[in-house]
């Protein structure tokens, strides 16, 4: 790369900054090192701060505490990297701090409707049930929220890959008021260079709803890409040759 480039990734729900890890060592060994600095950073009740008492943060409060660490960090010029329930902490930081980035990648992330919730916008039915829903993969009727939940995201991970994702796969929680969030935005958006990385094989988050909430977050550039929910595990070597293109814009 030309310059150095710093990168600060937003994991989803159920998650924690752990589930980066293989994307930024594949950053790091197709740079061999120069690619500049990668920070997984963790949402309250996540990763390195689960156990945190999170009954009284708001996604305001989230996005406020992930933009702390980034500046603790040293880092400025940022590319922010989020998936799935990331987008919707993204689009608070951005409103917050946008002069802190210089570009946003949302690899297959939601952002509801203003005036929705996160679980309205998910509804209670099968995929395709209803236009206003995404709804639920129809095949997942393992007894079990955890392991269903788990199914839905690692459904085209090799069995090894599949056995490491769901033994980490759901102690890590968001604030629960997170899920309540109605106070949408999209306006402020497109005053950082967005791109949008659809999985085409998603069971999470279906492909045409992707495409929609690209919409949504104002990405001005929509890359696709042959795999499912989790692409940082499945495919990170070219997950982080997308990352590294994005980052020269």
């Amino acid at each position: 790369m030309s310059q150095s480039v710093d990168y600060a990734f937003v994991h989803g729900g159920g998650q924690g900054g752990w589930v980066w890890d293989q994307t930024i060592a594949a950053l790091d060994r197709q740079t061999e090192g120069s690619f500049g600095r990668a920070l997984a950073l963790d949402v309250p009740g996540c990763g390195a701060k689960q156990g945190r008492k999170t009954a009284d943060l708001a996604l305001a409060d989230v996005a406020s505490e992930l933009i702390g660490d980034i500046e603790t960090a040293g880092m400025n010029e940022v590319v922010l990297v989020g998936h799935s329930q990331g987008g919707q902490a993204i689009a608070y930081m951005l409103g917050m701090k946008p002069g802190l980035f210089r570009r946003v990648i949302y690899l297959s992330c939601s952002i509801p409707l203003p005036g929705q919730t996160v679980l309205q916008m998910m509804g209670n039915g099968p995929q395709g049930s209803s236009e206003e829903e995404v709804g639920w993969p129809a095949e997942l009727t393992m007894d079990g929220e955890r392991l269903r939940s788990a199914l839905a995201f690692s459904q085209d991970m090799n069995p090894d890959q599949a056995s490491v994702f769901r033994e980490k796969f759901g102690p890590d929680q968001w604030p629960a008021r997170t899920y309540a969030e109605t106070r949408w935005s999209y306006d402020h958006l497109g005053a950082v260079p967005a791109a949008y990385i659809v999985c085409l094989r998603d069971r999470m988050l279906p492909a045409p709803w992707q495409e929609k909430f690209a919409a949504r977050f104002g990405a001005k550039r929509v890359i696709r890409i042959d795999t499912g929910h989790q692409a940082m595990n499945t495919r990170p070597y070219a997950l982080a040759e997308i990352l590294l293109q994005e980052g020269r814009y």
